[in-house]
């Protein structure tokens, strides 16, 4: 079959176009997506890989706020935006690796309606009590909570949350009996924290740090294998014996399935070049942010891992939503 010579001036006009595009992108600002309100540590963390991928891409990336459901909603958002590179999200563990599993109608499917950028840090939580509690360290919380079954209440920010099923997994690994308290937030969590209302809680660390420091709260223990730069006086369940007993929170981006793979190639060269800058290392590093720059592979490969860990868990305390 012949084309008018017309017509075939005009396709290769078009793929001539789209190969212009593809070479230029990005053209505009990007939308950044935080799942969470302004603020609070993931914003903080956002804002700052946000100022180092503009640098990067030579054109804006700002953040837009769309909290609620635990950061489902503003993942959501973005899974069903227009696959165009000009919509990404910070996700966070709960929604990618717990929502899917705890939640009875989840709007999106994390492994088919998103494209894994990268990962862009881990944040270690940890293990506090209020002052007036009988314990000093995790041993002496686990004899108490043993010879006391049923006393002790450990707060949350929601049920479901990572900080909810942190609890959850110290229960079955140490064999005890701690009741949880769920709230909406972590912010009423520390309120109550402070107030002698529930006992204890497992929280990140930017969000207990200042109280911890000031003497208002005691850590006892931090939920990760390494021991976090802000509190390097605290030891980790792992030195504690309890290696099982690991409950990093983290963030990563991704944008919706079908984005070009030239515009994500951007974008990863863009935040894995952000996640090198040494000031941003040392703003991270203040919030006990440690940067976990990945391939796309690598880091569908640790959403995965975290999916059947905490699917298990969620499954073993028959938790759904």
């Amino acid at each position: 079959m012949k084309f008018p010579v017309r017509l075939l001036a005009f396709a290769a006009m078009l793929l001539a176009c789209g190969a212009i595009q593809a070479q230029g992108y990005p053209t505009r600002a990007v939308k950044l997506v935080v799942p969470f309100p302004a603020g609070g540590p993931s914003d903080i963390f956002a804002r700052m890989v946000a100022h180092g991928m503009t640098a990067n891409l030579g054109q804006p990336v700002f953040i837009e706020n769309k909290g609620g459901a635990g950061g489902v909603i503003g993942v959501d958002y973005v899974a069903k935006a227009a696959p165009d590179g000009y919509t990404i999200a910070l996700n966070n563990l709960s929604s990618l690796a717990i929502s899917p599993y705890s939640l009875s109608a989840m709007p999106y499917d994390p492994n088919k309606d998103l494209a894994l950028i990268t990962g862009v840090v881990r944040v270690p939580e940890v293990m506090v009590v209020i002052p007036g509690f009988p314990v000093k360290d995790l041993a002496e919380l686990i004899a108490y909570a043993k010879a006391h079954p049923g006393k002790v209440n450990f707060g949350s920010a929601g049920a479901g949350s990572i900080t909810h099923l942190a609890g959850e997994l110290l229960k079955a690994e140490a064999k005890i009996d701690i009741v949880h308290v769920p709230y909406k937030g972590a912010a009423p969590v520390v309120n109550d924290l402070l107030g002698g209302v529930v006992q204890m809680a497992i929280l990140d660390v930017p969000v207990v740090l200042p109280h911890i420091k000031s003497g208002k709260l005691r850590a006892i223990a931090v939920t990760s294998a390494r021991r976090a730069p802000s509190l390097p006086e605290v030891p980790t369940t792992v030195e504690a014996g309890y290696p099982k007993v690991i409950s990093d929170n983290w963030y990563g981006l991704v944008a919706p399935a079908k984005t070009p793979a030239a515009a994500l190639k951007r974008l990863h060269d863009a935040a894995i070049a952000a996640l090198g800058a040494p000031d941003l290392l040392e703003q991270f590093a203040k919030l006990s942010g440690v940067a976990i720059p990945s391939t796309p592979r690598e880091y569908a490969a640790y959403v995965a891992g975290e999916q059947a860990k905490w699917g298990a868990i969620v499954k073993a305390i028959g938790f759904k939503e």
